[in-house]
């Protein structure tokens, strides 16, 4: 008798443990489906990695160093400095990398009113993100400019520029960072052109896609 139980019980182990198992599976599985598809994320809950294009418009003045022969040759003796308001049209893109970015644009410049009349140049960015949609940067480029005040003539100005800028946006417009949702940012940036011989403030509107 004593064998015939332990005979069940033997059997009965037997059976339970491949129903075990089958139930464990579905679980084991999903778990490793997981973590293998899941795509790696920022800390604001995007994609970390992939490539966003944007434009931008961006409104602001500029102004030149006023000394004679500090980077602009011409600028005349005794005479008021360099200046002018300016609209400038970008197009870029970005390529998050997690927390930070890396960028590439081109630029070019018209002025409204004032001394300023073309400009144009390229630049590289570089920074981190933050929250859902903001971003803090820094630029180094290269641009040219040429000036109404020397007249039809007036040869282009070169030299490297610096930036440092921000983009922000609420998140209720379509901005859910970047390699998120396309939508609109305001951008606003203060640059250089040489060595500080000028400052240029502007805002502007950009569109990622």
């Amino acid at each position: 008798m004593r064998k015939l139980s332990l005979a069940v019980a033997l059997a009965a182990a037997v059976v339970a443990v491949p129903a075990v198992a089958q139930d464990m599976a579905p679980t084991d599985t999903t778990m490793s489906t997981t973590s293998t598809d899941e795509p790696a994320r920022a800390p604001d809950g995007t994609r970390a990695f992939g490539i966003e294009p944007y434009v931008a418009v961006m409104g602001g003045w500029e102004g030149f160093d006023r000394r004679v022969g500090h980077g602009i040759p011409n600028t005349p003796i005794g005479g008021n400095k360099l200046d002018g308001a300016i609209v400038t049209g970008i197009v870029g893109v970005n390529v998050p990398l997690g927390p930070l970015f890396v960028g590439a644009e081109g630029e070019v410049t018209k002025g409204v009113d004032g001394d300023i009349d073309w400009g144009y140049g390229a630049a590289g960015r570089f920074g981190f993100r933050a929250g859902e949609s903001g971003l803090f940067y820094g630029k180094v480029g290269y641009r040219w400019v040429n000036f109404d005040r020397f007249g039809k003539n007036s040869p282009d100005f070169d030299a490297i520029t610096y930036g440092v800028g921000a983009e922000i946006g609420p998140k209720d417009i379509g901005l859910g960072g970047i390699t998120g949702n396309s939508g609109i940012r305001f951008r606003m940036e203060v640059s250089t052109f040489g060595s500080a011989n000028s400052f240029r403030p502007q805002a502007g509107i950009v569109a990622h896609f």
